[in-house]
């Protein structure tokens, strides 16, 4: 079986570049159009402790990366490889909460409803404005959700 992958993981090992500096970095590739960015903790030679960032970018979008991942890192190389993935479909409803609306990730498969989840910075930010604390918004969320369906 062939398969054509359509995304390209790329990897690359950071061991002089402080953490602080690398948070704001993974927004600005999402923002720039990789389907996930991350950073993973290592072990480098000689036991040094290093970060390991990884971001999936679709094929055409390589060389945009390639720059980005030089200009605003220390690393002097990376690797990248191809990879399949498989995603639910996704669509988005809106529910109220005590404190404001929330919107919710549904994931379908075969056109069932599998998984949902509140999004994160909607909760958060209504957290932030309310002083409620986050897992009570997320469960406000859940529950808005769960009526919803039901009713």
């Amino acid at each position: 079986m062939e398969i054509d992958p359509h995304l390209f993981e790329i990897r690359a090992n950071l061991d002089d570049q402080s953490p602080e500096q690398l948070a704001p970095m993974l927004d600005l590739l999402l923002a720039q159009g990789a389907a996930d960015a991350w950073l993973t903790p290592i072990i480098m030679k000689k036991g040094r402790p290093a970060l390991q960032l990884s971001l999936l970018v679709k094929k055409e979008l390589l060389n945009q990366f390639e720059e980005l991942i030089f200009k605003h890192t220390t690393t002097l190389g990376f690797r990248y490889s191809p990879v399949t993935a498989h995603r639910l479909e996704r669509r988005f409803e809106e529910v109220d909460t005590p404190w404001g609306r929330v919107k919710i990730k549904l994931g379908f498969y075969n056109g069932k409803m599998t998984t949902f989840a509140p999004e994160f910075e909607d909760c958060a930010q209504l957290a932030r404005e309310t002083g409620i604390p986050l897992k009570e918004v997320f469960a406000a969320a859940n529950l808005a959700f769960g009526l919803k369906q039901h009713s």
